[in-house]
């Protein structure tokens, strides 16, 4: 009996053109996306979120994203800062959305309030 064994250069060297075709990860990109950081806020509440991730949700407009992606690349910015920053963006912009709820709805709370009042006032 013959074992046919396939070379396993085969697979090497294939892998090694799919490499080749798709662009490689850059350094910087990998530390954005290996970085986690603990949100408390939003979709984030409880959760490890890669910098990256953070950096590329609705929170960040993408004039923000680029501008911090290009100082970073320059390295004008340290990753402890991008990651400071970012999830500092992350929280401000999710407080201002929860500002702006309870604004929307606080009208409603003291309009409620003041019908339980008067009907109150009514009944003595």
């Amino acid at each position: 009996l013959t074992a046919v064994k396939t070379s396993d250069k085969d697979t090497v060297s294939a892998a090694r053109e799919k490499d080749a075709d798709s662009p490689k990860e850059e350094p910087w990109e990998t530390a954005l996306k290996t970085t986690a950081v603990d949100m408390e806020v939003g979709e984030f509440r409880g959760h490890k979120v890669s910098v990256w991730d953070l950096l590329h949700s609705k929170y960040i407009p993408e004039e923000n994203r680029k501008e911090l992606l290009e100082l970073y690349q320059a390295g004008e910015l340290t990753l402890d800062q991008v990651k400071t920053v970012v999830s500092t963006i992350v929280t401000k912009a999710e407080a201002a959305r929860a500002e702006q709820l309870a604004n929307v709805s606080s009208p409603r709370v003291e309009s409620t309030v003041a019908e339980a009042e008067h009907t109150h006032l009514q009944e003595d």
